[in-house]
């Protein structure tokens, strides 16, 4: 089932009420967003992708649209929403999904960042594809999902071409990345730390972001030669609120850098609304909330001085 759209999605304008800051920028740089017939025909495309199937086979697990995020952002007063993909393992879902989020960007130009989502296994269609997203305006990849997608995110040969087009283009990389302790949950997989810091180490050129406050990894910087290797890393908060306490912001953002810290819901796993109340709750100074809340994304991916999100 589609996610209930109770509120417009005309963007005429976000009042102070809804503000901390009559001029902060606020980005959400993790959300979903399907084309409507993959909701339509769920039952047929689960056994299609094993991603899909591994995280939207469950009969309360949400879907949404471009609508409904859009409609999402307006209510929380959010400015724009880096859109991405679930890491397909089908091609062609793969394709469809990709220009679905294009497509949604062009006609939400201020509201959508879109990502381009590849399979690195698929070898030189991955890259193509990346390619022709990238052309289209993808400004990175992701999120890659290692565990149902079939590799692993520290098997540097495989990952080598991607990471290599990604810092020719001057993509952002996004990665699911999982606790190695904790509950169970949908999609959790197997791609600790220990694989994600792998990755940086391999490639510290390329810009990374490990969803899901990195599984915890953001807690090892205190080690020397893990905080130099995460000099290009940056965390985001999805779904935050089912993994740990609201300090979580607080203690990350001292022990990696407030800079280095991404807002992100998840949604629609979570509304931005849920998550922002853990991070007003964390204890954070007005200034560190504004830059978690998007003026760290801007930068990150080149929209500070582009005045897309301030029409």
């Amino acid at each position: 089932m589609l996610v209930n759209d109770s509120v417009s999605i005309a963007h005429a304008g976000l009042t102070n009420a809804a503000r901390s800051y009559n001029d902060a920028m606020r980005i959400d740089v993790h959300t979903h967003c399907f084309p409507p017939r993959f909701a339509k025909k769920r039952a047929a495309l689960l056994g299609r992708d094993r991603t899909f199937d591994a995280l939207y086979s469950g009969r309360g697990s949400r879907m949404a649209t471009a609508e409904n995020l859009i409609a999402a952002l307006d209510e929380a007063g959010f400015d724009a929403a880096v859109a991405a993909g679930i890491g397909w393992t089908d091609q062609e879902m793969a394709r469809e999904a990709n220009d679905y989020l294009l497509e949604c960007a062009a006609r939400f130009p201020r509201r959508i960042v879109p990502l381009c989502s590849v399979n690195p296994a698929w070898g030189d269609a991955a890259l193509h594809e990346i390619a022709r997203c990238a052309k289209a305006g993808a400004k990175g990849i992701g999120e890659l999902h290692p565990d149902s997608q079939g590799f692993r995110l520290d098997d540097a040969k495989l990952l080598k071409p991607l990471a290599d087009l990604a810092r020719q283009l001057g993509l952002v990389v996004l990665t699911h990345v999982s606790e190695p302790v904790g509950h169970e949950y949908p999609g959790k997989g197997r791609t600790t730390p220990q694989q994600a810091l792998a990755f940086a180490e391999a490639f510290p050129d390329v810009r990374l972001i490990c969803a899901h406050w990195g599984g915890g990894l953001p807690f090892y910087a205190m080690m020397p030669e893990v905080g130099a290797a995460l000099s290009n890393v940056w965390f985001d908060s999805a779904a935050s609120p089912f993994l740990y306490q609201p300090r979580v912001f607080a203690v990350g953002a001292e022990l990696i850098g407030r800079d280095k810290v991404l807002f992100g819901s998840d949604f629609p796993l979570l509304r931005p609304e849920r998550v922002l109340r853990d991070l007003r709750a964390s204890g954070l100074g007005e200034e560190a909330e504004r830059g978690i809340l998007g003026d760290n994304a801007a930068r990150l991916f080149g929209l500070a001085d582009e005045e897309v999100l301030r029409g």
